[in-house]
């Protein structure tokens, strides 16, 4: 155990990006899937484009991710391309997803056309949507040519961020299910895992680099890149924010250099994202509700978002603590896990809301539910 005043080191400036940023995606990702719930119930869509959890599925997500650990341990040489393939694409994807209703609305408010230029089936591609993808996608070949964490980070946000729009929580039972569950599978995997396997299987998972796919076929195709040798020769993936710890020319915690990296994976954010966006929606739907009752609004006191919110940031800088304090890598969500849902669920018993978020608004009956009933 270190001493007490290895604390201090959390007022460097990675500490305080890394925190600052994490508040910042978890907050952006329940404010984006709020809009895209609005979007949905204008355009009467609740269609494959989002997908809410049920019992079950939350039950299999903490399974599948094992299972996902375990293959990634044992194969991930094998199976590195396909990987970051994969990578590339969710991450143009999610980009493209996070950009499209700020450019959008800029095209609005400067009265601009936008022209659908292709159909595909039920789905249209439009000039906005097609510059975003050319966009994305070369903001997914400069990361891959350069490696740099910036770039990992930018994709990083922007997967976590479509994630939480599109995988929803219904209510807070699903919620309590899904987090416990991951509770259970993040300290086993970090704590526990080397007894079994001879390594900590979440923190090699975490700290494996992807052979880089140009830097591999131009170097098998001995193609004549200028500047190959520059090109990296493997990347970190954006499933985690990396800061370098000598973030802005200061110190590095505990005197290293800053070729050392502070990092929180995207579970540790989209997770708790998910219960933010379920809270935040509930809150939208509260004061819909409520209307113009200003008294009744004020008699609600603080939204669930801000005791979601408050309580991430207490379990995060709780997490990086145990850290600094054990020097070895923490579970996150053994903190925020507690830290979210806890005060969440503690307003809403006092406010006698327990039952109501507890089993979610009645289900949106549209045009399309009814015809496949009948």
């Amino acid at each position: 155990m270190e001493p007490l005043w290895k604390l201090l080191s959390l007022l460097e400036p990675a500490p305080l990006v890394l925190i600052s940023t994490a508040l910042f995606v978890v907050y952006a990702s329940a404010q984006r899937a709020l809009n895209y719930e609005k979007e949905t119930e204008r355009h009467r869509d609740f269609s494959e484009t989002s997908i809410t959890l049920d019992s079950s599925q939350a039950l299999m997500i903490p399974i599948a991710s094992s299972l996902t650990l375990i293959l990634m341990f044992y194969l991930f040489s094998s199976v590195s391309n396909i990987v970051t393939a994969f990578t590339c694409v969710a991450s143009a994807t999610a980009l493209t997803f996070c950009l499209t209703p700020y450019i959008s609305s800029l095209n609005s408010h400067l009265g601009y056309a936008d022209p659908v230029l292709a159909r595909c089936c039920s789905y249209s591609l439009t000039r906005t949507q097609c510059i975003l993808i050319f966009l994305s996608s070369a903001l997914v070949i400069l990361w891959l040519v350069s490696g740099h964490w910036m770039l990992n980070n930018l994709l990083g946000i922007s997967i976590c961020i479509a994630f939480v729009s599109h995988v929803r929580l219904p209510n807070i039972k699903i919620c309590a299910l899904l987090l416990v569950c991951l509770f259970v599978y993040d300290i086993f995997w970090v704590f526990f895992s080397e007894r079994f396997f001879g390594a900590n299987v979440m923190v090699s998972v975490a700290t494996q680099q992807a052979l880089n796919p140009v830097h591999t076929v131009a170097n098998s195709l001995k193609l004549p890149l200028p500047g190959l040798q520059s090109i990296s020769k493997k990347v970190e993936l954006p499933v985690k924010l990396v800061f370098p710890k000598g973030l802005l020319g200061g110190p590095a915690l505990g005197g290293n250099s800053g070729a050392e990296f502070m990092m929180l994976g995207l579970g540790d954010m989209a997770i708790p994202g998910m219960l933010l966006a379920l809270v935040l929606c509930f809150d939208f739907r509260k004061s819909r509700d409520l209307g113009s009752d200003t008294k009744l609004l004020v008699t609600r006191g603080f939204k669930y978002i801000w005791h979601a919110l408050l309580g991430y940031t207490t379990g995060l800088i709780a997490a990086l603590a145990a850290g600094v304090l054990t020097q070895s890598p923490q579970p996150a969500l053994l903190y925020l896990v507690p830290s979210t849902l806890g005060p969440v669920v503690f307003a809403a018993w006092i406010r006698n809301e327990l039952k109501e978020l507890w089993n979610g608004p009645r289900p949106v009956v549209t045009d399309k539910v009814r015809l496949m009933e009948v």
